[in-house]
């Protein structure tokens, strides 16, 4: 029997949606434990989300914790560890180096005027610094809010920096951030990989108080004696600079060549394909991937798994498990009921703020288990939209993996494999902290490089293949799925 206390582990760490989750990853390539811990989400009007930086770190402290203690690896043990988050998060700080206000989030919408105000007068500028559009979930316009409504939190600020770099500073206590997550602040030039000083300019953003730019993989420095003793950690422990939460799932499901992609069903639904070069399209998040010289360009479904959460705590009432047995026996297309899951406006195709959700062709003869299914088929649906907009710029998906919280139920699974008619591999472990625990590995000379480690450490667990008759029933379904959006977008707009 293998003695645990010879192992040496390196450590994955998630600033989530709504929680930090863990994941321990052995040297021999086998997932020691995971741990998770929420954290609350503030809602201070309508359209607004904040969370509290400082909350992030008491969760990791506490997620430590449960995850030292359930599998009796020590700190000592814990070499390294890397951390990601969700890309766009910016954290404010001020002289004393502590967060001025709650971070905005990606899925917060009170900067729609400034977004429309950098298309009118920025837009080919910022396209071709930036590769991508404005919308509301960038850095850029966040600011330029800020800027404009809180001008007493605009003059303290002196340092800024993104969710996991703010958790790593509280550990290292450097102030850095990597290349990709800066691609997501929408004021770094991403084929120069530098600042742009026109961006911040466009912003008013002091270029003093941007950190440092380094790549995912490289070293910060190690945990100071202060945060060992705070957080748990050993004070020798090498902390790398770590990424965003996307390209980390994209890793965690071994998507490190071109061709592969990925289907993600999480808080946001997004299907990334790894290429060799960016897409042409304001539709398209374009961001590097950590495999030198690929990129990981995808589309955004705003209201993916949230939907599901939604729909589950307003009507369904009840746990998921529950809510999917009955949907299972209700036909493709739930005899006429349609869902549109624009709760929070959409992204790809239309980067449009004002849409709203739908059930269309409700009739006396529909039972909840239909509104679950239409629920499920509604978001599959939005994710045709994003695999269309890939398919006219003449991208190839080759070998599919879906991934996220959602794809653990097999219902959805099977009907986003018929909706779109894809094959889809379900990889055994896809967090993002999975993905972060591999790129500490190849950062420690583990493995060769990210194929390696996804050959030595990524298992498959099931797959879902399409059923040819559901796939045409579908396939009908979406031209009236299309036509819908057509007829009510407008009247969201007020036209």
């Amino acid at each position: 029997m293998k003695n645990i206390s010879m192992e040496q582990y390196v450590l994955g760490v998630d600033i989530g949606s709504g929680s930090v989750k863990l994941t321990l990853l052995s040297q021999s390539g086998t997932i020691a434990g995971t741990a998770g811990c929420e954290y609350p989400t503030h809602y201070p009007q309508v359209g607004w989300c904040e969370q509290d930086p400082e909350d992030w770190c008491r969760a990791f402290r506490t997620a430590l914790a449960q995850l030292k203690q359930a599998t009796g690896v020590t700190a000592a043990q814990i070499r390294a560890l890397a951390p990601d988050a969700a890309t766009h998060t910016a954290v404010l700080l001020g002289e004393d180096h502590r967060p001025l206000r709650n971070a905005i989030l990606w899925t917060d919408q009170r900067c729609r005027e400034q977004v429309q105000r950098l298309r009118e007068s920025h837009g080919d500028l910022i396209r071709t610094r930036c590769l991508n559009t404005p919308t509301t979930v960038w850095t850029l316009p966040q600011l330029m809010w800020l800027r404009e409504h809180e001008p007493d939190i605009w003059t303290k600020t002196k340092h800024l920096l993104f969710a996991k770099d703010y958790l790593r500073y509280r550990l290292t206590g450097i102030m850095e951030t990597d290349i990709i997550d800066a691609a997501g602040s929408m004021f770094y030039d991403v084929m120069e990989q530098c600042w742009s000083r026109e961006l911040c300019q466009i912003g008013g953003i002091d270029m003093g108080w941007l950190p440092a730019l380094r790549q995912p993989s490289d070293e910060a420095g190690t945990v100071t004696r202060a945060a060992a003793e705070e957080f748990g950690l050993a004070p020798d422990t090498r902390v790398l600079v770590g990424t965003t939460d996307t390209v980390m799932e994209v890793l965690a499901a071994g998507s490190v060549a071109p061709g592969h992609t990925t289907v993600k069903l999480a808080t946001a639904g997004r299907i990334c394909v790894i290429t060799d070069s960016r897409l042409d399209s304001p539709f398209i998040f374009n961001y590097r991937h950590v495999v030198p010289g690929l990129w990981y360009p995808g589309t955004g479904t705003a209201s993916c798994a949230n939907s599901y959460r939604w729909y589950r705590d307003t009507l369904g009432r009840a746990e998921y498990e529950a809510l999917n047995e009955p949907a299972e026996h209700i036909p493709a297309g739930c005899d006429g009921l349609m869902f549109h899951p624009y709760l929070n406006g959409e992204l790809t195709p239309y980067n449009d703020p004002e849409l709203r959700g739908s059930y269309t062709g409700i009739s006396a003869s529909h039972t909840m288990a239909h509104f679950t299914r239409a629920t499920l088929e509604g978001v599959a649906m939005s994710l045709k939209d994003c695999m269309h907009t890939l398919q006219e710029l003449g991208v190839t998906m080759g070998r599919v993996r879906i991934i996220g919280g959602g794809a653990k139920g097999k219902l959805w699974r099977q009907i986003v494999a018929d909706v779109l008619g894809l094959t889809m591999e379900k990889v055994k472990v896809d967090d993002s902290s999975f993905g972060s625990a591999m790129l500490a590995a190849v950062g420690l000379g583990w493995y060769r490089d990210y194929a390696e480690a996804a050959e030595r450490c990524i298992q498959v667990e099931s797959v879902s293949v399409p059923d040819p008759e559901k796939q045409r029933v579908y396939e009908k379904l979406f031209a009236r799925y299309k036509r819908i959006h057509d007829a009510l977008a407008p009247i969201y707009r007020g036209e």
